[in-house]
């Protein structure tokens, strides 16, 4: 029970990665805020998911990229649960085209999502921490913030440049507030996945060929789980982790290692 009388925001909760989190903080103690846009009914499930195993959580719909559904999270978070301690900014979408022929409407969807997202939502929690803890003199983090990124905030990706670019934003993104917020015991780190198995690439793993040639990029010859992910999240969101900010841990089986090097070049 790492996280007990903690009260946690997933972002995008209702699936993939983020319910993975949720699930797992909850099984931790943690008081979990499942937060979704538009698949209420999968929310659900996640509440009941973690009452069922003896937690405590709501679900609560909001934009990640609207500044006044994110203040909303917030207060109704606060309104429920009397407080909030960790912040896991996880939302995120692809929406891929060949750059010649990306529109605007295409670029501007996945960063207002996947980078603007996370400014709003980390700069809500930042200030719910700064409020709820003064006047407290303490020696450990009072809260953390954790940035959902993604192996592609290094691995340059033709015919995704929006989600490339959005991830390599979260990278200085995190690292930027981590050392403004660093002073007042607010630690922020990021977690960059490699292949994990999620609906957001399906047409990857449910296909036989794809899958063969998808291990030629993983050297550690499997794909990842959503519980790989969440094992990590709960570690950073712990006081194990008390001494860590500013860095981005890499879930990838090893996809950073440059594999295609792995015969000498």
């Amino acid at each position: 029970m790492k996280l007990i009388n903690q009260t946690a925001i997933v972002t995008g909760s209702s699936s993939g990665i983020g319910r993975a989190i949720a699930v797992a903080f909850g099984q931790e103690g943690a008081n979990v805020v499942v937060n979704y846009n538009s698949s209420r009914e999968k929310a659900l499930e996640v509440v009941k998911q973690i009452k069922a195993a003896g937690g405590k959580a709501i679900a609560v719909k909001a934009h990640v990229g609207k500044e006044a559904d994110v203040i909303q999270m917030f207060e109704k978070t606060v309104a429920t649960f009397g407080r909030v301690d960790i912040l896991v900014a996880n939302s995120g979408v692809q929406n891929d085209s060949s750059f010649l022929k990306m529109t605007l409407e295409q670029w501007e969807n996945v960063i207002n999502i996947n980078l603007t997202g996370q400014f709003l939502s980390a700069r809500e929690a930042a200030k719910h921490f700064v409020a709820q803890a003064e006047g407290e003199t303490v020696d450990r983090a009072i809260s953390k913030i954790i940035c959902m990124s993604s192996v592609h905030d290094m691995i340059p990706w033709a015919g995704h440049i929006n989600y490339a670019a959005s991830k390599g934003g979260v990278l200085m993104f995190m690292k930027s507030i981590a050392q403004e917020l660093g002073p007042l015991k607010i630690r922020v780190n990021a977690i960059s996945p490699g292949a994990i198995q999620t609906p957001i690439n399906k047409s990857v793993w449910s296909s036989e060929q794809n899958m063969k040639e998808l291990m030629n990029l993983i050297p550690y010859r499997r794909i990842g789980q959503p519980e790989d992910v969440a094992k990590v999240a709960v570690w950073l969101a712990s006081d194990d982790s008390d001494y860590v900010t500013g860095e981005t841990l890499y879930v990838d089986g090893g996809m950073m290692l440059y594999p295609e090097f792995s015969d000498k070049g």
